[in-house]
């Protein structure tokens, strides 16, 4: 009987249970998965939480209705990993040995990184959106607050989800123009990028729609601490930005127990081949989602097709080959831009955004770099397809791999 480990129950770690759950022989595999919480958030929506458009029962649901009947599921923490021999320790004591693991640990937000920013205005006057509980305050803050500098910053790259930080920007501006009070409110959009988004054709059009919606773009601002006294933040090279309300992303790191497993980079990411998913250095060990280190966007869609190429990889592995499937980097992301309206972007590590139509060449339905109520649509339903299908590992008719049909270069 051989042990497949596979390491967090968020995203990516539920997928791929349920990928090998229904593909490997239950007499010759034993598969167990380990996570602390019971909790499955839908972390896209907290975006929408601040404005009211969802409430904190459309984003969570019980882990355990995601889990395939005849796994070995064990509530607990990870202290560390010891590859070399193959052994997990928990924080109970316990101790898992396994043949092949996988490490769906995620990423979380590390606001003490910043000097100041979990300081006497935290969860008063600064809030983030990127955990429920920051979501919630902000959203009870936003119910009352009557206007002034509202200040969207992004701490550093990379991050979950890197265009929703915009998409806050963008839902703001729709918000207090539906409240009569966009002329009480200035909106500053502070990022350490150069543009508005990290792919350059995308970045134009995201920053035109920051200009268009009177959204003042503040870049190349590399965040050294925040004065709470005074409400403001201030550079590495000085420049300061005062605010009355600050929405913070903050730091984004690996968990803790890669650090302590001596496994990851500074920020807590694993090392891992771009292309097989496989940790740098070790055989045995598959990395997916917002665990690795790789130079593509930490988002769900990104896992799916990341999970994929990792399921294939492993079969090979298995077997004594060489990985046979190369992760081409392929993200895709709907962009709520306000009032009902939507842009959606498809990319890979060597392709950037680019026109024309989705999924289907022809007809779409959804229309790639170009605002669309289709395409809000399709981020509106992204809600149930998460909790019906993507969760469940379900295989679909899009192609893990990036295709050029329908796009115009």
């Amino acid at each position: 009987m051989k042990n497949l480990l596979i390491l967090g129950a968020g995203t990516a770690g539920t997928m791929m249970l349920n990928k090998f759950n229904s593909s490997l022989n239950k007499s010759e595999w034993n598969i167990t998965i380990v996570d602390q919480y019971e909790t499955h958030y839908y972390q896209p929506g907290f975006l929408f939480i601040p404005f009211g458009i969802y409430s904190e029962s459309d984003v969570v649901k019980p882990k355990k209705d995601f889990f395939p009947q005849g796994v070995n599921v064990i509530k607990a923490g990870i202290d560390k990993i010891e590859p070399k021999a193959n052994k997990v320790k928990l924080q109970n004591g316990n101790e898992l040995s396994y043949d092949y693991l996988i490490i769906a640990t995620g990423s979380k937000i590390a606001p003490t990184e910043t000097e100041g920013l979990k300081g006497e205005l935290w969860y008063k006057n600064i809030f983030d959106f990127y955990t429920i509980e920051g979501a919630l305050a902000l959203s009870n803050f936003l119910k009352t607050w009557q206007g002034g500098k509202l200040v969207i910053n992004i701490t550093e790259m990379p991050i979950k989800c890197p265009v929703a930080p915009l998409e806050f920007a963008f839902l703001a501006d729709s918000f207090f123009t539906e409240k009569n009070l966009r002329n009480k409110v200035e909106i500053t959009y502070v990022t350490p990028l150069s543009g508005a988004f990290t792919k350059p054709k995308a970045s134009l059009l995201l920053g035109n729609f920051l200009e268009r919606k009177n959204i003042k773009l503040v870049s190349d601002f590399s965040i050294a601490k925040v004065d709470n006294e005074n409400k403001k933040i201030i550079s590495w090279d000085e420049r300061e930005v005062d605010f009355d309300l600050l929405v913070t992303i903050p730091t984004n790191k690996g968990d803790d127990a890669i650090e302590r497993s001596g496994m990851g980079d500074e920020l807590n990411f694993i090392p891992t081949n771009k292309q097989t998913l496989i940790a740098d250095g070790y055989e045995n060990i598959f990395v997916i989602g917002d665990a690795t280190n790789l130079p593509s966007s930490k988002a769900g869609s990104v896992a799916h097709f990341q999970a994929d190429i990792l399921f294939k990889n492993f079969v090979s592995v298995m077997k004594g080959e060489a990985p046979s499937e190369k992760f081409d980097g392929h993200a895709n992301c709907f962009i709520e831009t306000g009032f009902g309206k939507g842009i959606l972007i498809d990319f890979n590590y060597e392709t950037e955004p680019l026109p024309g139509k989705f999924p289907l060449p022809l007809v779409g339905p959804f229309s790639l770099l170009e605002e669309t109520k289709m395409n809000h649509y399709g981020k509106m339903m992204f809600k149930w397809f998460y909790w019906n299908i993507l969760l469940k590992g379900t295989e679909l008719p899009m192609k893990s791999h990036m295709s050029m049909a329908g796009k115009k270069l």
